[in-house]
């Protein structure tokens, strides 16, 4: 009968639900796919020029858990993205550098519509889906490049449909497409593939609660006490009293949970502010989820999957490397207004708010707040959880539907008008980017590179170099003291006592005496920016150990004369 009741209102819905305008989807979809294009940058990120000469080892040596590109002797490497290594190797051996700026154009635009998309179905309307897009691609757009994170972002913002659709339908395939990401994640990128599993926690911790608050509100451990002991004393008869008086004193637990059952359906059907549901299907996602902590096995890389998070926390490279470091709010006046807006819209509207989305937007606002790289997460997820709330508020606050104020602005005034707005917005965004070469000039020594090649024996030549162009030297083909690989370079993965990383970073911020850090490497010639603080002081001292080889107006490159080990 149940059963029956909820299948005639779905029909219901689906007859007085307006159809979505096939004029605002394509028009939704051009000017994200425009807007998409115009966030993606031309020039290449450090990181790119590392993982297309993994790409290449890996597909001429395999998968040797060695690295193979600096001078240090026997250094382990895990290939945290060997499969995006290799994929982003093979574009670029087919098309160069220009197959590797249209892939990131390409998965900008699956980014940007996959958020459109998840957002539209799972909220059931247009017009909000497509302007929280927009924001979400604009606070997101630093992190738009040519990194292994971008496919991983697509990933995430589809657990969530899957998970929300899993809970809704019990359908399998959505716990196939559960199960297949986590496999891929373990392949393309390593490093986050503990936070897919965290996506899954506010679920099971709604579950967990809803069940424990009704044992507590319906006495179901009390309730089965009682039948248990009524069971065992019908056994004998001489217990027939003691049984009848408590299957009376069942009858009247029984009357009394009813009663709170109707008043408890009342109050769940209209709650002050938080939506607590318990949701059949989410033991079923419980099983989902111990069956893809096992999915981390599926990988060359042995137990990295569920180590290397661990040894990447427990090092010092994420408090050293900026996009790790914690999140100053002063600072951050879009992720400021977007915080006072969920606030406001929970604190002073009636609307109401699922317990599974509390708790997933008090986790990620945390996560943000302890790493700025995290606001990704905070941006793609809870973009749903702010489209829930929108929608509500619509319906509580508007007389017309949200479909209808779609249906106005689907008209030609209003098209124009949108796309007039949104392609200027986008060429306002890519205006600084028409210029741009495929590798910045300023920030990677390209024409020093090219003097090395030419000039030293590399074979002999032990580099100091630092962090930020290091992988562009191993791209070009010359062993590095150190590149954006930081982990490679901590004593956590590398098993040794030296710790690479940051005696790197002493030595860039003259915590330690340059002239010391070359010595402990053996350390035979050194390029390094002009502007740098070890180069000022070479230069203002006229150290006399250095001899200058080459210089150009953003790199210099010294030999080292004294005290060179042999």
């Amino acid at each position: 009968m149940e059963k029956q009741l909820i299948k005639n209102e779905k029909e219901k819905n689906k007859k007085t639900r307006i159809k979505p305008s096939t004029k605002f989807t394509i028009m939704a979809v051009v000017l994200i796919a425009i807007f998409c294009l115009a966030l993606t940058p031309v020039t290449l990120q450090n990181d790119t020029y590392y993982t297309i000469k993994i790409g290449e080892h890996i597909a001429t040596d395999g998968i040797d858990m060695q690295d193979p590109f600096s001078w240090h002797e026997n250094l382990p490497y895990t290939y945290p993205h060997w499969l995006y290594d290799l994929l982003t190797y093979l574009i670029y051996d087919a098309f160069g550098m220009t197959g590797i700026y249209i892939t990131t154009c390409i998965l900008s635009v699956i980014l940007g519509l996959s958020v459109y998309i998840v957002n539209r179905k799972l909220c059931k309307n247009q017009l909000f889906s497509f302007l929280l897009t927009i924001g979400v691609m604009y606070l997101i757009r630093g992190y738009i490049t040519a990194r292994a994170q971008l496919v991983t972002f697509i990933l995430f913002v589809w657990t969530i449909y899957f998970i929300e659709k899993f809970l809704e339908t019990k359908k399998k395939r959505y716990a196939v497409g559960l199960i297949i990401i986590p496999i891929l994640i373990a392949n393309l990128h390593v490093a986050v593939f503990p936070f897919y599993f965290v996506l899954y926690l506010p679920y099971i911790a709604e579950y967990v609660i809803a069940s424990i608050s009704e044992n507590i509100i319906y006495r179901k451990l009390e309730v089965r006490k009682l039948k248990l002991k009524i069971k065992l004393l019908s056994k004998k008869p001489e217990n027939i009293e003691k049984v009848e008086k408590l299957k009376e004193e069942l009858k009247i637990l029984l009357e009394k949970i009813d009663k709170v059952k109707v008043k408890r359906t009342k109050e769940l059907q209209n709650p002050y502010k938080l939506k607590l549901t318990k949701r059949t299907a989410s033991k079923w996602l419980i099983l989902i989820f111990i069956i893809c902590l096992f999915t981390g096995l599926l990988t060359p890389l042995g137990n990295t999957p569920y180590t290397y998070l661990f040894k990447t926390m427990a090092g010092n490279t994420t408090q050293n490397i900026n996009e790790h470091l914690p999140m100053t709010l002063a600072n951050e006046t879009e992720i400021i207004c977007t915080l006072i807006l969920f606030l406001a819209l929970m604190i002073f509207t009636k609307i109401k708010v699922r317990l599974c989305d509390l708790f997933m937007l008090c986790g990620l606002c945390y996560l943000m707040i302890a790493t700025r790289r995290q606001v990704t997460m905070f941006a793609l997820i809870c973009s749903m959880i702010l489209n829930r709330m929108l929608v509500e508020l619509s319906k509580i606050y508007t007389k017309e539907s949200i479909e209808v104020a779609t249906k106005k602005l689907t008209k030609i005034a209003g098209i124009v008008v949108i796309s007039l707005v949104m392609v200027g917005f986008s060429y306002y965004m890519a205006k600084d980017k028409f210029d741009d070469n495929y590798i910045d000039e300023t920030t990677y020594p390209v024409q020093a590179c090219d003097y090395i090649i030419e000039n030293i024996d590399l074979g002999k030549a032990r580099f100091y170099n630092e962090y930020n162009y290091g992988s562009y030297m191993l791209f070009r083909g010359i062993p590095v003291f150190i590149d954006s690989r930081a982990d490679l370079y901590a004593p956590e993965f590398s098993g040794k006592k030296d710790d690479i990383f940051m005696d790197f970073i002493n030595t860039s911020n003259i915590g330690e005496f340059y002239e010391d850090t070359f010595e402990k490497y053996n350390i035979t010639h050194v390029i390094t920016y002009k502007n740098s603080k070890m180069n000022m002081i070479i230069t203002k001292t006229n150290d006399p150990n250095y001899k200058e080889l080459y210089s150009d107006k953003y790199f210099i490159i010294y030999e080292r004369l004294q005290d060179v080990k042999n």
